[in-house]
């Protein structure tokens, strides 16, 4: 497969100890990976899950690899097929050559998680600990518009930093900024064509198990 990252991608931005590099995979590269992305989907089609709380979330989401994760009634968890029963599909070699380049680890990821945020759609400040172990990173990718990404501490409260994430955009949690709080304010639609009809999608690799 062609190599998918920009040369132009250069040091990091740095959000309370998060990594930012800005147009890390360049145009053709995001093209490949929302094909990838897409037949994905139509093995393991995007859902709006709800929270144990009973509130639906905003964002549609799937997953590809060994295991997924949802949410509903009984809890957060990873699982190893979907809510209809059937396996994951694997992850993409084209996603994968993201956490080879950015991961700075040699262990695999186990769980990539596909959210699709439509104009209205937010993430609220949250921490990633589903996860058997806190000593890997979590690995994101954006595409599409532009969303307002926000970092806390890894305790609730305290100073934030924000940035817009552009399509192409690759964010790391790792090292101490691991638990790090962050989400997505809101999102700038119509800031990118590269999905035919808006929105923003977020790609994260993560080692689950």
């Amino acid at each position: 497969m062609a190599d998918l990252f920009s040369e132009t991608g250069g040091a990091p931005v740095d959000l309370n100890g998060v990594k930012v590099w800005r147009g890390a995979v360049d145009r053709a590269g995001q093209e490949a990976i929302l094909a990838d992305l897409r037949a994905v989907a139509k093995v393991a089609p995007f859902r709006r899950y709800m929270t144990p709380g009973g509130r639906e979330m905003s964002v549609r989401m799937t997953a590809a690899g060994a295991v997924g994760w949802i949410t509903d009634r009984s809890g957060y968890r990873y699982d190893p097929v979907q809510p209809d029963g059937a396996p994951w599909p694997a992850i993409p070699d084209s996603v994968l050559q993201l956490w080879a380049r950015y991961s700075g680890v040699d262990q695999p990821p186990d769980s990539c998680l596909v959210n699709f945020y439509e104009d209205a759609a937010r993430m609220g400040l949250h921490q990633d600990r589903d996860e058997a172990s806190f000593d890997w990173p979590v690995l994101s990718l954006s595409l599409g518009d532009e969303g307002l990404f926000r970092v806390g501490q890894t305790e609730r409260g305290g100073p934030t930093k924000s940035v817009w994430l552009r399509s192409g955009d690759v964010a790391l949690l790792a090292g101490a900024a691991r638990l790090a709080y962050h989400g997505v304010d809101r999102i700038k639609f119509g800031s990118s064509d590269l999905l035919a009809n808006g929105g923003r999608i977020n790609v994260t690799l993560r080692v689950a198990r």
